[in-house]
């Protein structure tokens, strides 16, 4: 049964050691600046801007039913989808599908901007934020850098591979593959990873050679709907709030209904979801992310954004 008693972990000097790691990201934002132009550090390469909206499913659970899934409501979206390098779609990557709803409302906000960031991987092969820092410093180093890095760091090295390994795995689309939160948020006093269910079975495989051809082709046809789910932390054995290697042992619940109605691309849209912040702090109360990974996100979200609204 979902629990309340979950907890966090939090590191000797973890704020000075996140600020140090968000400065690794934020030189190579620059770098890619300089290289690629305006944008973000990471999931840089934007695939598709979408118009979505969010539907609260009903009869919920009590324990499902906070922040902005506490009574059924219909909100409006914007998505994101992209890849975490530049490399074609066909490379092996991270996929990135985000979520901002509009205009959510809460019992104790009327007005709610939520995001939610999910990745095409249920799991992460680190330890903690300090390997994150180190896989990236270790994958954007020139070989001889890099190669010095691995023989002094084995136990990162031997990270990055089995990262590596989930990132080859095939990727069938954005509208056909799982995507996940990897970390915990909050769900009022409880917590849970969350889900996004595939919303197509059929396969296209040729979407590996353009992913953006593919969901707007689907979108030309039909809408799209992808169950949005939620796992609920039952015990630190079954569910570790902050180990982001395991998968958890609960079931999935439905708590919502994600809608993509049929459309074409949208210049002004893209233009719009491109500038706009995905940064999962900002958050109803209810949905705070949870975890030293988590924390460590927020200090390097933060500079990131300071250098994209300071670039030319």
């Amino acid at each position: 049964m979902p629990s309340t008693q979950w907890r966090e972990v939090f590191l000797s000097d973890e704020s000075t050691q996140h600020a140090e790691q968000a400065h690794v990201f934020s030189e190579l934002q620059r770098k890619r600046l300089k290289k690629h132009g305006h944008g973000r550090a990471l999931h840089r390469n934007q695939v598709a801007a979408l118009k979505a909206v969010l539907v609260v499913e009903e009869g919920l659970p009590d324990y499902a039913r906070q922040g902005i899934f506490s009574a059924p409501a219909v909100f409006e979206a914007h998505v994101r989808l992209s890849n975490g390098n530049f490399s074609a779609d066909r490379a092996p990557d991270i996929r990135g599908f985000a979520i901002k709803v509009l205009g959510a409302s809460t019992p104790s906000s009327a007005h709610v901007e939520q995001n939610f960031t999910l990745v095409s991987q249920e799991t992460l092969k680190v330890s903690g934020s300090a390997d994150v820092v180190g896989i990236v410093a270790l994958s954007t180093s020139a070989p001889v850098a890099a190669l010095r890095k691995a023989a002094t760091n084995p136990q990162l090295t031997r990270s990055a591979v089995a990262n590596l390994r989930d990132m080859v795995k095939p990727f069938s689309g954005f509208a056909t593959h799982d995507f996940f939160s990897i970390m915990p948020v909050t769900f009022g006093d409880y917590a849970a990873r969350l889900k996004l269910c595939a919303a197509s079975a059929a396969i296209n495989k040729e979407a590996r050679k353009d992913l953006a051809a593919d969901i707007y082709t689907r979108l030309a046809d039909d809408d799209l709907e992808f169950l949005f789910q939620a796992q609920f932390f039952e015990d630190e054995s079954r569910t570790p709030i902050e180990d982001s290697t395991v998968r958890w042992d609960a079931p999935w619940l439905t708590v919502g209904r994600l809608r993509v109605p049929r459309q074409a691309p949208d210049g002004a849209l893209a233009e719009t979801v491109e500038k706009s912040s995905f940064n999962p702090w900002i958050a109803a109360t209810e949905h705070r992310p949870l975890g030293e990974l988590m924390r460590a996100r927020q200090a390097a979200y933060a500079l990131s954004r300071r250098n994209r609204e300071g670039a030319p």
